[in-house]
């Protein structure tokens, strides 16, 4: 079995762990009698945990490789969830969240450094579509899935498979054969040359800093509403336990559409096309959840999760493929979960307190805020960039004119 092969069914075990507790656990932490900043806590742990592994990775996989970072993530996230099962206080579950945190960290972070190194540049894009419905299929399933077998089979159920998939998931990855460094190095030069063909290349300031600050303050913004849909919408007033279910299929469905369909996209036209429109779409369809919400409108929610699901999709796709050409593929991977991953645990987190205040549909119309004024900040930056870069040849002009006519009035 090819080695990508192997990838995408590692990661298919682990998310398939991840997915489905992600809105379980919250309902597990109120039928412990946790508040909604508890509630939200339960997450936001898990994320806080995430990214300080995936910081910590950078200087973790130079001594000991993708493939044993990524079973070891596997095992840290499969084995602690048995401890679940054992009490729904809140400080015993916050405490399983953050090793499990840790663990989810080190399987993201292995598992997008190793698309870029597995496949040839010409193909990353439909590679990162790929490895992006591994992750969104087990969401497709888990998260509606995951609620309604805690409500019919039992939370203990739901936490033994889980357990089970991940553990499964760890020798899928130990088998995962690595390029060798001069071969990564090679990947990596590639991906950086053909970066002028797909995306005209931003000054630099820093290295490549400057050209990860757009794609990372989009994916920040939208993870934070992925992190207050899943904390909330199951707890959301006036909406069915149906509706609910309905929406935690087609929001993973969208972003498993939307990461496909941009991934080809990416390999036609180049990377970087995508970000805004996607982000618009996003902050379109979460706004619209959010008023039909509040009215009950339960076809309402279903269209808005779906859309917001399309251009989440279409949007982690093209970043990580942006990323992926201005930088090296750990740090690119790093950079790109932890935009991810620390949105979702803001998003959990600041919800429970933004939901105390205003309610579950009120927190859903501040994340669209959020994302849609982040969207129209990165479009107005991208404007003046490109007038700038416009007006330079004109100014450039401009002083060589002077320079000619100062010359010609001293002779």
């Amino acid at each position: 079995m090819s080695a990508f092969r192997l990838l995408l069914l590692s990661t298919l075990g682990a998310f398939a762990n991840y997915a489905p507790l992600l809105p379980v656990v919250p309902v597990w932490a109120a039928h412990g009698g946790a508040s909604s900043a508890g509630l939200g806590a339960t997450t936001g742990v898990t994320m806080a945990a995430t990214v300080g592994a995936q910081f910590a990775m950078r200087r973790l996989i130079p001594r000991f490789g993708l493939r044993r970072l990524a079973a070891v993530g596997s095992l840290l996230m499969g084995l602690p969830t048995f401890g679940y099962i054992i009490s729904d206080a809140l400080a015993p579950v916050l405490a399983v969240s953050a090793v499990r945190g840790m663990g989810f960290g080190m399987v993201t972070v292995a598992g997008s450094a190793l698309t870029a190194v597995l496949v040839p540049a010409e193909r990353r894009g439909r590679a990162v579509g790929l490895y992006g419905a591994a992750i969104g299929v087990p969401q497709l399933v888990g998260l509606p899935l995951g609620l309604w077998a805690a409500e019919h089979l039992g939370f203990a159920a739901v936490f033994v498979v889980a357990a089970l998939l991940s553990v499964a998931a760890a020798p899928l990855a130990w088998a995962i054969r690595e390029p060798d460094a001069t071969t990564t190095t090679t990947t990596t030069a590639t991906a950086s040359a053909d970066s002028t063909a797909a995306e005209p290349a931003p000054p630099r300031v820093s290295g490549a800093g400057r050209a990860l600050v757009r794609p990372t303050a989009l994916m920040v913004a939208a993870a934070i509403a992925l992190g207050v849909l899943s904390a909330f919408l199951a707890l959301a007033p006036g909406i069915s336990s149906a509706t609910v279910s309905g929406a935690l299929f087609l929001l993973p469905a969208g972003i498993t559409v939307g990461r496909w369909a941009a991934g080809h996209w990416s390999d036609r036209h180049g990377a970087g096309g995508l970000q805004l429109p996607s982000a618009a779409a996003s902050a379109l369809g979460l706004g619209a959840l959010a008023a039909c919400a509040a009215g009950g409108s339960a076809a309402g929610v279903l269209a808005g999760a779906a859309l917001y699901g399309l251009g989440f999709g279409a949007l982690q796709n093209d970043t990580l493929s942006v990323m992926f050409l201005h930088t090296d593929a750990h740090r690119a991977g790093t950079v790109w979960n932890v935009a991810y991953d620390g949105g979702t645990g803001i998003g959990s987190f600041g919800g429970g307190m933004v939901s105390h205040a205003m309610g579950v549909p009120g927190t859903f119309a501040t994340a669209a805020a959020v994302l849609a004024a982040t969207t129209a900040a990165t479009a107005a930056t991208l404007r003046r960039r490109r007038r700038a870069a416009a007006a330079a040849p004109a100014r450039e002009a401009a002083a060589v004119s002077a320079v000619s006519a100062k010359d010609r009035c001293d002779v």
